[in-house]
């Protein structure tokens, strides 16, 4: 791993993870809209809001730039569907009431980050390092363990996300660009369901739904692209390992909204599997702050 650390990267993408990690209580707000209509929404006006700004921004340019590189515009596509298909899940999960199930998946996800950067992209870990890795897995093997069955939930979303970040992090594209391509591709559909919605099956903004909802289900749009700009900013920035790492930011305060909030099950075999977790947390945590030390003279 490189000791020279891009230390903006590392903040953006650690406050993606921390918002990304408190949204569920944002769609249980939604919970009386379903699940396919959020996602849906959910598409539509964060594409407005990304498209639009980029429009503003650039006019088409930074369109013509990505359309002049097929493969980046094709592998875009792919990334498209791997993240509405995280979406979809999520916010499904969540508002069945398995959240402490989402944040297993996103506790899965760092580790298979972490596999990624080392297999593709040649990253290397040192001992210690490997040591923190080993124990955050034992921790989710426990966990899924003592499942009783495979966590189907945290096994699709670890692997849609883990995935969606090697593709972003292999793509030379600007954040707000790529994102914003992705939304080109996903938004004729979604606004196609939704107008399908509302000529009577199902659907009810700007109606029976009231304007609270109808205000979440616009800043829903915001939600969406300002975390996921975080992310594909950072991840271009700082090693996936380390990216795999800082991701159990996320699913720590999904699982402490999922346990002392909504007051989901949360027994001893499972307090040993996220002991186990924050063991190896620790142990990286430590080893980063030692080299970070010896590193500072040496500059100096």
């Amino acid at each position: 791993m490189s000791a020279a650390l891009d230390r903006k990267g590392l903040a953006i993408t650690a406050g993606a993870f921390a918002l990304w990690g408190v949204v569920p209580l944002y769609w249980l707000l939604l919970k009386a809209v379903p699940s396919l209509q959020i996602i849906a929404h959910r598409i539509v006006w964060s594409a407005l809001l990304v498209v639009g700004w980029l429009l503003l921004r650039d006019g088409l340019r930074w369109l013509r730039a990505i359309v002049a590189r097929p493969r980046t515009l094709a592998l875009l596509g792919v990334s498209s569907l791997l993240i509405a298909f995280n979406w979809g899940l999520y916010i499904w999960a969540v508002n069945a009431g398995h959240v402490v199930e989402t944040s297993l998946g996103y506790f899965i996800n760092p580790l298979l980050n972490v596999v990624l950067g080392v297999l593709v992209l040649h990253e290397r870990l040192n001992r210690v390092q490997w040591l923190a890795v080993a124990c955050a897995a034992l921790g989710v093997a426990w966990l899924g363990w003592h499942a009783g069955a495979p966590p189907w939930i945290a096994l699709g979303l670890a692997l849609s996300f883990g995935l969606y970040g090697l593709l972003r992090k292999l793509l030379a594209v600007d954040a707000v660009a790529g994102l914003g391509v992705e939304s080109l591709y996903l938004v004729l559909p979604a606004l196609g369901y939704v107008l399908w919605c509302e000529r009577g099956h199902g659907g009810g903004f700007a109606g029976d739904w009231g304007l609270g909802i109808d205000a979440l289900l616009v800043f829903g749009g915001v939600v969406t692209a300002i975390p996921l700009i975080g992310f594909a900013y950072g991840v271009r920035r700082i090693p996936l390992s380390l990216v795999g790492l800082l991701q159990y930011i996320a699913p720590t305060l999904q699982f402490l909204i999922g346990v002392l909030v909504l007051r989901e099950p949360f027994n001893a075999s499972q307090a040993i599997g996220f002991a186990a977790i924050w063991l190896g947390l620790a142990v990286f945590a430590a080893d980063g702050l030692r080299r970070s030390r010896r590193i500072a003279p040496a500059q100096g």
